[in-house]
């Protein structure tokens, strides 16, 4: 079974930059999805980016400002988020469609100044 660990996470200022890691345990081949979603407390998972054969997508709330990219060398999916605002404060989480479906334990972003 493949995991995923995610890193990256932390505390941030509004218009600050972080970038999030997802390490596979092993290689995915690049046609499976990997993406990217979010939690609040008391709100639903949210979907905020993914990739598929270096096809991506964004959630509206992130596009522009959110870059999702994979180094299949290292077997990681990262997420590179810009112009970070007090919304975007949530755990992220890494998800993977291979082996049924995968996903990481969650990495918590804090954005506040």
């Amino acid at each position: 079974q493949v995991q995923l660990v995610e890193s990256g996470g932390g505390l941030v200022q509004p218009g600050g930059s972080l970038r999030l890691s997802c390490a596979a345990s092993g290689s995915i081949p690049s046609f499976y999805v990997m993406g990217w979603y979010r939690q609040t407390p008391g709100k639903q998972l949210a979907l905020i980016a993914t990739l598929s054969s270096g096809t991506t997508s964004y959630a509206e709330s992130v596009k522009g400002r959110f870059t999702i990219s994979r180094d299949n060398a290292k077997n990681t999916v990262n997420l590179q988020m810009n112009s970070l605002k007090f919304e975007d404060t949530a755990v992220y989480y890494c998800y993977t469609s291979f082996d049924g479906g995968r996903w990481g334990q969650g990495t918590q972003v804090t954005v506040s100044s």
